[in-house]
């Protein structure tokens, strides 16, 4: 066979091979587009969901199924009137009520409404109506709300709120995460991309490969949502679509930083290519792994809802690493150097290129801002990494302001909500706890004195047994229990409401221990705690398996432990920064018990991938030039597109703040001011002082 015949079938495998890379992904991403349309069909907000079978209030809950069919979630109808004397007209508010129970979802069941009860100045009316679960809380709320408008008193204001009102307005909240947070994150992404490359072709080529990615997680994620294998909710859903497009943009612009590099030393693409996946994949797999395992050890987690992110974001960070080590490069083997026009790289001549034999302190082929800025840290290392660790240390003073105690339900909704205004109307004029009791299971035994502590329990405005259906005027009495319902003070998701189920669950002990206390405050309070001992117990977790990762990738103990270090600093110093600005700016009412869970699971390891992405390659080039100058080559020659990386995944983040979720602003904020802060401040300037100081003891027990 001639050697033009071999050549060109070489050069025929070479555009087959990309040219089906790329088919089979347009072929994922075909089938899991039109998914992203469907994952609300798999989603659930009701937190009742996410606590496990242990905790308290699932045990209530468990139970009450014995009572009475729990397939429904109240929904409190509250009408503010112009005046007294609209009350007037009785049967104009027996006709509202009517209007209701023939609305699509509303329960057919007996005492499906109860109500109009008019408050004790008669200026406002409450209703409570049962909506069935299985139907669309959203859909029966808003066709609710919109028959109250054309039925009410003239003058008069009506609100649905409760459970269903707020759960309604959550599902509002969370539209927007399939549509309007993915262009705001695209838009954002592409803006910096084309800052950063100055390139027409490539931006597009990077968001093309984060799409895909995102369409064959959602495939995958929907999938194992239908089959009951995860629970998929909003905040899910929402984290999910970031990550997938902030670490698949990061894994290509280290890929693509290779490439170019690789272009200035051969005319051959695919020799490009190569060498770059040669030196990238190994931080690249190194990162992939460590945000995969990290998130994998939210499997230790007691609550469903952190659990279930666990496999849904780690199957997100999987999609990017593979389209990153396969879709990406068969992009950059058809465009070439066309892929970074107009201003493609150069082929540098044999004279230009620089021979590590003539290089003494690593900077001397170097120029502009990443020369100045190793060329700073040499010669004040010791000064940068004192000042910028007594710094960090201030800064993570703040967290003792932080208030992570959980929030009221109605406080998670930013901006307008009718639910929430409808709260505030109803603790007006109504017993705030009216429709959302606190539900009590006891034996029969017991019953008469545990309704007797319960009535006298400050913040219980009443007490009553859950009676027979055959005999109004006795209790139901099931497996030796009584269910005795108590209606709060207080807002049922109100710190103060919790701390009265504190109260009684106390109390209630020393009577017999088979006394359960339960409902939508026991619900809230149990999610609280069970949030905060997942904290204290993954957290440790993921730091151990952070380090092995580190020290099986450095083969070293030294600069792991160090590196572990520089980001727990970092995490706590952002979590002080943003409890102060949470308190003092945006004047938060606090935080979700998990904001600390998610911000450390996120910022430690995306944290880490910057440090690997900088450390392998200072390792690389200490094997070259040893450690202090490997440590300023490696910092100048990845400076530029870790910032870069940095940028990007705080704008992807940042995106979440237009979800009006307190939960997602939040950790909006945390991760992107702490993605900044790692990667401007941390990874440019106190990791290269600290390693620069150490020197050769940095690779302990290995040598360079």
């Amino acid at each position: 066979m001639s050697n033009i015949s071999v050549l060109t079938r070489k050069g025929w495998f070479r555009i087959l091979i990309p040219l089906l890379l790329v088919l089979v992904w347009l072929v994922i991403g075909s089938i899991g587009g039109p998914t992203f349309g469907k994952l609300s069909n798999v989603s659930s907000n009701n937190q009742a969901n996410f606590l496990p079978a242990s905790a308290e209030s699932t045990k209530v809950a468990n139970l009450q199924n014995k009572f009475y069919s729990s397939n429904t979630i109240p929904a409190i109808v509250i009408i503010k009137l112009a005046s007294s004397n609209q009350l007037n007209r009785m049967t104009k508010f027996l006709n509202i009520s009517s209007s209701l129970s023939a609305i699509n979802g509303v329960a057919r069941v007996p005492e499906s409404i109860i109500g109009p009860i008019p408050s004790k100045d008669r200026l406002a009316v409450e209703y409570i109506v049962q909506i069935n679960s299985n139907a669309k809380i959203n859909n029966v709320v808003n066709a609710m709300r919109t028959k109250l408008g054309t039925e009410i008193p003239q003058g008069a204001t009506a609100y649905v709120t409760g459970p269903a009102g707020l759960s309604a307005d959550l599902i509002t909240a969370f539209g927007g995460i399939d549509g309007i947070l993915l262009i705001v994150a695209l838009l954002a992404v592409f803006i910096i991309l084309i800052i950063v490359y100055r390139s027409i072709f490539l931006p597009f080529l990077v968001l093309i490969n984060a799409m895909l990615a995102l369409c064959g997680a959602i495939l995958f994620v929907y999938i194992l949502a239908h089959q009951n294998v995860i629970k998929l909710n909003g905040q899910s859903q929402g984290i999910l679509s970031i990550l997938v497009i902030g670490a698949a943009t990061d894994y290509s612009l280290l890929l693509v930083s290779r490439f170019k590099e690789a272009l200035e030393h051969t005319k051959e693409k695919w020799q490009a290519i190569s060498e770059a996946l040669r030196r990238s994949i190994e931080p690249i797999a190194a990162s992939a792994a460590t945000v995969i395992l990290s998130l994998l050890c939210l499997l230790f987690s007691n609550l469903n809802s952190n659990r279930s992110l666990g496999p849904i974001a780690a199957l997100g960070i999987a999609f990017a690493f593979l389209s990153t080590v396969s879709l990406m490069p068969a992009f950059l083997v058809l465009f070439g150097r066309n892929a970074f026009w107009p201003f493609k790289p150069k082929l540098l001549s044999l004279n230009s290129e620089i021979k590590y034999n003539q290089l003494k302190n690593g900077l001397e082929d170097r120029s502009g801002i990443w020369h100045k800025i190793p060329l700073f840290v040499s010669i004040n290392y010791r000064k940068i990494w004192i000042i910028l660790t007594i710094v960090l240390l201030v800064c993570s003073y703040g967290l003792i302001q932080l208030k992570a105690n959980g929030v009221t339900e109605s406080a998670t909704i930013l901006g307008k909500s009718n639910a929430v205004a409808g709260q505030s109307v109803e603790a007006e004029y109504f017993p705030a706890g009216s429709g959302t009791p606190v539900e009590i299971i006891t034996p029969v035994k017991n019953s008469s004195r545990v309704i007797k502590i319960v009535g006298q329990t400050s913040g219980i405005i009443s007490t009553s047994y859950f009676n027979s259906l055959q005999d109004k005027s006795k209790p139901e009495v099931i497996d030796g229990k009584v269910l005795i319902n108590a209606t709060l003070a207080y807002n049922p998701d109100s710190q103060s409401a919790e701390n009265v189920v504190t109260k009684l669950r106390s109390q209630l002990k020393s009577i017999n221990n088979q006394t359960l206390v339960g409902g939508a405050t026991a619900i809230n309070l149990d999610t609280n705690n069970t949030a905060k001992t997942d904290l204290h117990k993954i957290i440790p977790i993921v730091l151990l398996v952070i380090l092995f990762i580190l020290m099986i990738l450095l083969r070293s103990i030294v600069a792991p432990i160090l590196l572990v270090i520089s980001v727990v600093l970092s995490f706590a110093a952002s979590l002080g920064v943003s409890a102060i600005v949470f308190n003092h700016i945006f004047h938060f009412p606090g935080a979700d018990a998990s904001v600390p869970l998610f911000g450390f699971i996120f910022l430690v390891a995306l944290g880490i991938d910057y440090n690997i992405f900088l450390m392998t390659r200072v390792r690389e080039e200490s094997k070259k030039l040893g450690t202090r100058p490997g440590t300023l080559r490696g910092l100048s020659l990845t400076g530029g597109v870790i910032t870069s990386a940095g940028i990007v995944l705080a704008a992807t983040f940042g995106a979440l703040a237009i979800i009006p979720i307190l939960f997602l602003a939040q950790i909006a904020f945390i991760v992107s001011f702490g993605v900044l802060l790692d990667t401007i401040i941390v990874r440019s300037l106190l990791v290269p002082a600290i390693s620069f100081d150490i020197a050769k003891q940095l690779w302990w027990p290995s040598k360079i």
